[in-house]
């Protein structure tokens, strides 16, 4: 039923306000407020899903020259079974949602899906990452819907370079959202930039300056070797302490602190900013000790590290008539089988074959 086993009958549960040695619950005894916790004491709150491995733009980094096979309807999970994994997700303590893609404003119906997501009971925070091409379009009923957060990538602030690099003319649709989402009052709005040695590097300081006058989040991400050699150059990666050197002219990046539902970005802020600059540092910063995520596939896959080519097929038991306490075990198991760390590094060391539109950006 799943390329997955386990023989945990049981598995850890930390209490929400009882610090001390794990306890250890049945599957069916699972009481809501306490928390999901992996072999290594860590956390689990929080389940980013990709809606579709489809995209309106061809990053470089991200699409490979010959193209792609993108999914077939039939093989993306269906919104009544990501609500279903959702439901049993929050039973074991998820408490935030992330829909990502692909891109996922171009998958049909994704409002209505939304506000479902947002009745669930225990669901407390539910955000978006997208490419802002369609967000101007639909940031008011996105808002009406249920989410308040925005990622949005941005790899550059020059529309020809954003041609360039995305495949697609569409900055000022990219920045017409951008602005929109101001208006409206999301916060935060963090802009994700992947940060390319010589493609987008001689623009970190426009970026960062941005923060001295804008309440955005400035994040830049180091460039990841995953989806293949075919879209891996290592003379292009650069680290975050590389991107903090470049960013010196601008003065003292002092730390903010981090709150507990808080994703992997260190977070600073420039003197007598209003908005702050974040540094995701996968490959020479590891945040592993500290992840508290699970990623849902767009093809129904549950991966419970990003840089892991480890899965395990709920599409498949979704679709086996499957009771909810098997898929509760095979989401236990996932976190269980949760691995203390990964092996990439920016010299090409370990291996990440999945698509990123796929596994979820």
């Amino acid at each position: 039923m799943t390329s997955m086993t386990t023989n945990h009958g049981q598995y850890a549960v930390k209490q929400a306000a009882t610090p001390g040695p794990l306890a250890e619950e049945t599957l069916s005894s699972q009481p809501r407020g306490e928390r999901l916790t992996d072999m290594f004491a860590r956390s689990i709150s929080y389940l980013r899903i990709s809606l579709t491995d489809h995209c309106n733009l061809r990053c470089q980094y991200c699409t490979p020259q010959e193209g792609q096979i993108k999914l077939a309807n039939e093989e993306l999970l269906r919104y009544e079974e990501i609500l279903r994994v959702v439901r049993l997700a929050v039973s074991l303590g998820i408490e935030k949602v992330r829909l990502t893609g692909g891109e996922p404003l171009v998958r049909r119906e994704v409002l209505p899906f939304i506000k479902a997501l947002a009745e669930i009971p225990g669901l407390t925070d539910i955000r978006l990452t997208t490419n802002g091409v369609l967000l101007a379009d639909h940031a008011e009923a996105l808002q009406a819907a249920g989410i308040s957060k925005l990622n949005i990538s941005l790899d550059t602030l020059r529309p020809e370079r954003f041609h360039q690099i995305t495949g697609v003319d569409a900055f000022a649709r990219v920045w017409a959202g951008i602005t929109k989402a101001r208006e409206l009052g999301f916060s935060p709005i963090k802009l994700n930039i992947v940060a390319l040695k010589g493609v987008n590097d001689d623009e970190f300081i426009d970026f960062a300056r941005m923060t001295l006058t804008e309440p955005l989040q400035i994040r830049f991400i180091e460039f990841m070797p995953i989806g293949g050699s075919s879209l891996w150059d290592k003379e292009k990666y650069i680290s975050s302490q590389g991107i903090m050197e470049l960013l010196k002219p601008l003065g003292v990046l002092a730390p903010v602190e981090a709150k507990r539902m808080d994703g992997p970005a260190r977070i600073f802020r420039l003197p007598g900013a209003v908005g702050s600059v974040g540094f995701i540092s996968p490959i020479s910063h590891h945040f592993c000790d500290r992840c508290n995520r699970l990623r849902l596939t767009s093809e129904g896959r549950l991966r419970s590290c990003l840089l892991s080519d480890q899965e395990t097929d709920l599409r498949e038991s979704l679709r086996s008539a499957a009771s909810d306490a098997e898929i509760r075990e095979l989401i236990v198991a996932a976190i269980l089988n949760k691995p203390k760390g990964h092996t990439i590094s920016p010299d090409g060391g370990g291996s990440c074959h999945g698509q990123m539109s796929r596994i979820g950006g």
